[in-house]
């Protein structure tokens, strides 16, 4: 067995320089993608993680005028956006891990009123912490293989957004098929409850996609 206090002292620093390599990513610009190629995918910003339920955080709230600003900007330059939103029955099995949440036919199943004000994205209800899994999704994909930039911004960092982007990346790569998959720090976030440290979990989340292959950044500008 590892000895304690050998591993925290040998996690805190390497929490320190993961948390420095994250600090010097760079911001990338609009103007370096290809729109017509490129993809906004919002995760779970809906009312059941943002403003009622048993999961609502004030930090995912935190993130609605970024991504609004992402989104608003997207629609300028005709860039499509995908939204995945939390939809579950009584039956799900998923609240053997999470307190019930986000049930159909619910509010908290509902996008959050400024990013649904602004619409303009195919909304993919989805009954697992994996959006990739949602047979909506798959067809999605087969219809837009020209897509090769995917923008992904919403929550939670170290589960649903982690999941997706790291799926999404490895069944690109299982075809040899190379794809930005493009997570801005600005536009995710994670909770805080009990052991699970909002601040950790998303720095760890954030550095575990990116030795997946997945593309962190500051933001997109």
């Amino acid at each position: 067995m590892i000895n304690k206090n050998e591993f925290i002292e040998s996690s805190v620093e390497t929490l320190g320089e993961i948390f420095d390599i994250l600090a010097k990513l760079p911001a990338i610009q609009f103007k370096d993608l290809q729109g017509k190629q490129t993809a906004l995918v919002i995760v779970d910003m809906i009312n059941g993680f943002v403003r009622e339920g048993a999961l609502k955080s004030p930090r995912v709230e935190g993130l609605i005028p970024e991504i609004e600003k992402l989104s608003k900007t997207c629609d300028e330059l005709h860039i499509t956006k995908l939204a995945f939103a939390d939809c579950h029955t009584i039956a799900s099995p998923e609240f053997d891990a999470y307190p019930a949440h986000c049930m159909i036919g619910t509010s908290e199943g509902e996008m959050v009123d400024e990013l649904r004000e602004l619409g303009g994205y195919t909304l993919i209800p989805k009954n697992s912490t994996n959006g990739f899994q949602e047979a909506v999704f798959q067809q999605w994909l087969k219809e837009n293989e020209h897509i090769n930039t995917f923008v992904i911004t919403g929550d939670c960092t170290d589960i649903c957004v982690q999941q997706f982007a790291v799926t999404l990346k490895t069944w690109f790569n299982m075809q040899n098929k190379k794809v930005r998959i493009i997570v801005p720090i600005n536009t995710v976030d994670t909770y805080d409850l009990d052991l699970h440290n909002g601040d950790l979990m998303n720095v760890m989340a954030l550095y575990n996609m990116m030795i997946n292959g997945i593309e962190v950044v500051q933001g997109v500008e």
